[in-house]
């Protein structure tokens, strides 16, 4: 009875938990059970179909040119449909503007507009980080195709909240009827303008629609990889997004992507009349036309405050590689008889504005010769130093600073500075985004704005 009760109430043994093939070792009996065979039909397979059935159809030139206008009709779909006005909702389109977009960017063949939406919200929340789910950090080749051929593990996908697409009626019609609207918008439909147009049905097929569909996708994979490799980063450089003409030119406007990321909700990511980005320009034309508006834009202040913010975190880097000279807090204290002691015996002290300097190895390369310094050795040089004998550069005080030995006691700020800190009272004090102590050109502690007579030698 009490064997049977035991066995009754112990716990039933828990199953194994399913480990996701991507979560598994790739090993030559399981590599193709990692393969997203789907993305690769897409991606691979029928580009090189196409390829090959190129070389057995002629191009004609209407055809060719409906196949440029309908890369970017399928790219602007993408770039103004699919990513500004659904995935960051920089502006609103009308349902008409909608549909258009919707078609289009189905055309483009690179997932429902719900599915791509959800991704690329991951992306600009977990930029970077194992939940971005095309991380440039998992490297270059990984952005740009290997995250849509290799298969995933959605649970390791940051989570977003997309409850906004879900209640867009085009949205949702988009993602039920994805197939259909592929295989119409990518490949029927080319075929159906340029048969129907010219006669050209194989032409249209092959390179409006087949090849087209590649470089269209080539192109956006190139604001996962190369947005995130190639260029600068004016606004913020903690992560990897970068701004370069050359991926602006490749992806219809979006290379500026250090700025996209700093301003995911603006409608433009370029900012300067001169740099490349159809995509705005689309957008503010469709805003004349009455199918799109409230149009998002940061305010100029907010953008700028973040390039000057990165400018001074560039300045400060250069500034750390410098020698500023012994910080003057960390300076020993000397009397000021000490002071005059060391100069008779021997070392070329002087004091400018209550710090001392040893001179003894600049003064055989002091521009204004030896005697002048030799006459200050022992004195209190501020005036001599400060247009008594010479207004010295912006330089000289910097070079000054390389030479500091210790403060005059009383003789100082830094004097004061250090008592406040003792009695714990504020003191301001500029610093850089590393902690150091900024001195701006011409507020060095040794440069006086009006001379003043020196303090007697003795």
């Amino acid at each position: 009875m009490g064997a049977e009760s035991s066995k009754k109430s112990s716990p039933k043994a828990s199953a194994p938990t399913k480990v996701h093939i991507a979560d598994q070792e790739i090993t030559w009996t399981n590599w193709y059970q990692h393969v997203n065979w789907l993305n690769i039909t897409l991606i691979v397979a029928i580009p090189i179909i196409g390829l090959y059935y190129s070389m057995y159809t002629p191009l004609y030139r209407k055809t060719a040119i409906w196949a440029v206008l309908y890369y970017f009709a399928t790219g602007f779909g993408i770039t103004a449909g699919y990513h500004r006005c659904w995935a960051h909702c920089s502006y609103t389109a009308t349902l008409p503007l909608k549909i258009f977009l919707a078609a289009v960017g189905g055309g483009a063949v690179e997932g429902s507009i719900r599915w791509w939406s959800r991704d690329h919200r991951a992306h600009h929340r977990y930029t970077d980080t194992d939940k971005d789910p095309y991380s440039v950090r998992k490297g270059l080749l990984y952005s740009h195709l290997g995250w849509m051929v290799m298969k995933q593990n959605p649970k390791r996908i940051g989570r977003t909240d997309i409850s906004d697409l879900n209640e867009d009626s085009v949205v949702v019609w988009q993602h039920k009827n994805y197939l259909t609207v592929v295989i119409f918008m990518g490949l029927i439909f080319p075929a159906l303008v340029a048969g129907l147009g010219w006669g050209d049905y194989l032409g249209g097929f092959v390179y409006a629609g087949i090849l087209r569909i590649f470089f269209v996708q080539q192109a956006t994979f190139c604001v996962n990889s190369l947005a995130h490799w190639l260029g600068e980063q004016p606004f913020d450089d903690r992560n990897s997004p970068r701004d370069h003409i050359i991926t602006a030119l490749v992806t219809l406007g979006e290379g500026y992507h250090n700025f996209h990321h700093e301003f995911p909700s603006d409608y433009r990511n370029a900012i300067e009349w001169f740099q490349y980005d159809p995509t705005k320009w689309f957008i503010w034309t469709m805003k004349q036309l009455g199918l799109a508006y409230d149009l998002k834009q940061f305010r100029t202040n907010e953008i700028e405050k973040g390039r000057l913010q990165q400018q001074q975190k560039k300045l400060d880097r250069i500034r750390a590689r410098l020698d500023w000279g012994i910080q003057l807090e960390n300076l020993p204290v000397m009397e000021f008889e000490e002071f005059q002691e060391q100069a008779r015996n021997g070392r070329a002290l002087i004091t400018v504005a209550g710090v001392v300097h040893d001179m003894t190895s600049f003064i055989k390369d002091h521009p204004g010769g030896k005697a002048m310094i030799n006459s200050g050795i022992g004195k209190d040089a501020t005036a001599m130093f400060n247009g008594g004998v010479y207004n010295h550069s912006n330089a000289a005080h910097n070079l000054l600073s390389n030479f500091r030995v210790a403060v005059i006691r009383g003789g100082c700020e830094v004097e004061i500075w250090k008592q406040a800190q003792r009695e714990n009272k504020d003191v301001e004090a500029i610093t850089d985004s590393t902690g150091a102590k900024i001195i701006r050109a011409g507020a060095q502690p040794t440069r006086l704005t009006v001379p003043f007579e020196a303090a007697p030698a003795s």
